[in-house]
């Protein structure tokens, strides 16, 4: 407001507006959801819309992501990675020296642990599989697996957050919010970065948070690990109805002259600018939101097929069929959280049987049911954890955590399909051969996406940052 106009003495500030109103319209929103009401003098002083898509750096090859989180670390050694002679081997010590610094320190075994599981070849590419995966062992020829996989942390909170934000050390944004950053969304109605069940420990939210990235780029958690995914809902749409549109329409208006009053006094404000945003995707998402969340249109046979029929597989079976539905809505980044099962320090045998019970079937329909629609082509798949396990034994039935050597795989645009990439000595503990570190595959990741990521950088505290900070390099050799 101009110097010497006279101001508008409010009877209550924002603040107390948002805390008062937050209960009648929390899932509400401001301008572009007003239009009819709304001049273009009013909507002039917020920035055009963070979440409007946006120029990759280069022609991309897929359009979102579905990454498929196995929170606890699984073991390679039982999983992806075949290893015959740590068969031979078994209760025989390690022949090498281990690392300076393991979670288990020195009360660490020195003995190694045969795999409780046998190994198949499967597909046309001949892939070894463990027979705990025997549903996604058979979509082996739409794989690329990954046995190089390194990270720089042996501890659950700090691999967790190398893995989702590059950094195993500070806050940093995560993988989601910097694609949503770089890209937009394609759904104005939906978020453009969604995390089904999250984590509650290791980091929790600073796993998917924007950090200093404007909010808006945060990802919105569906539920979280403690509830079953048929609870997980996004945030107050259940209550949408509860207040009547001339209400939240008297509500956003007044909201939305404070805050335009506030910008044109205190010019941009990220943080103000965020909220009015988040207003407006949520009331946007009232209309879209509750029908996309209820899968009672789906058949009979695609309900099956995720396992929803059976009490083992259809939690994470619905977390999978979900991560479809808002991929065909155009939903950029999406993530499934089978947490915190995989930290199988004793009882390897039934907590690794146990779990992949629970994921192996509905990962199988995903994907299936992502190739017969077309979806397969221009969507990137990654399945992993923060961590594998070592080939030692941990006491006379489990492992420790391992970031030395890995594995993960990728299925989608963009990835050449049916190969195995990357090596792991002969007992599966180091990576040997052509190595990808996580800041590579997050590189590769914004590559795949056309997004250099050199390029896409943010300035904060006086200086340019970036998912990969100053370091990666996209993996060629996996690119199709």
């Amino acid at each position: 407001m101009a110097k010497g106009c006279h101001q508008f003495t409010p009877v209550f500030n924002r603040r107390q507006a948002l805390r008062v109103s937050a209960t009648g319209f929390g899932s509400l929103a401001l301008a572009s959801l007003l239009s009819e009401s709304s001049d273009a003098q009013a909507r002039s002083t917020s920035s055009k819309n963070p979440l409007a898509p946006r120029q990759p750096h280069f022609a991309p090859r897929v359009q979102r992501v579905i990454f498929l989180f196995m929170h606890g670390g699984p073991s390679q050694v039982d999983t992806f990675d075949y290893k015959p002679q740590l068969n031979r081997d078994h209760g025989k010590p390690l022949p090498f020296e281990k690392p300076r610094v393991s979670s288990a320190g020195a009360k660490a075994s020195k003995s190694l642990l045969k795999s409780p599981w046998n190994f198949r070849q499967y597909g046309e590419s001949g892939a070894w599989v463990s027979d705990l995966f025997p549903h996604t062992a058979k979509c082996v020829d739409d794989l690329c697996i990954i046995n190089g996989m390194y990270g720089s942390n042996s501890r659950h909170g700090a691999a967790l957050l190398e893995l989702h934000t590059g950094s195993d050390t500070f806050v940093r944004p995560s993988m989601g919010s910097w694609i949503t950053y770089g890209l937009g969304t394609e759904n104005q109605d939906l978020p453009g970065y969604i995390t089904i069940c999250p984590t509650l420990t290791h980091g929790g939210v600073n796993a998917f948070s924007s950090a200093f990235l404007p909010a808006v780029y945060h990802g919105t958690p569906l539920g979280n690990a403690s509830i079953s995914s048929d609870q997980a809902k996004i945030p107050f749409i259940d209550s949408a109805d509860a207040t009547p549109r001339a209400l939240q329409h008297l509500e956003l208006s007044l909201l939305r002259d404070k805050n335009i009053r506030q910008l044109q006094e205190t010019g941009p404000d990220d943080a103000l600018e965020a909220r009015i945003n988040s207003f407006e995707l949520a009331f946007r998402m009232q209309t879209t939101a509750p029908a996309l969340q209820e899968i009672n249109d789906e058949t009979s046979a695609t309900q099956k097929l995720y396992g929803l029929d059976n009490p083992k597989t259809k939690d994470f079976g619905r977390q999978c069929l979900m991560a479809r539905r808002f991929a065909e809505q155009g939903v950029r980044f999406i993530q499934c959280s089978h947490s915190y099962k995989w930290d199988q320090h004793g009882n390897l045998q039934g907590g690794h049987t146990n779990n992949a019970m629970e994921v192996d079937q509905p990962i199988s329909a995903l994907l299936v049911d992502l190739k017969e629609r077309g979806l397969l082509d221009d969507t990137l798949v990654i399945w992993g954890g923060e961590f594998g396990r070592t080939p030692l034994a941990e006491g006379t039935d489990g492992r420790d955590h391992n970031p030395q050597g890995y594995t993960m795989w990728l299925a989608g645009g963009g990835i050449k399909r049916g190969i195995r990439y990357g090596e792991t000595d002969e007992y599966g503990y180091f990576a040997v051969k052509n190595k990808v570190h996580l800041h590579d595959l997050h590189a590769t990741i914004l590559h795949l996406f056309g997004l250099d990521h050199e390029k896409l950088v943010y300035y904060h505290a006086g200086r340019d940052f970036s998912l990969t900070d100053i370091h990666g390099e996209v993996v060629h050799d996996i690119l199709a």
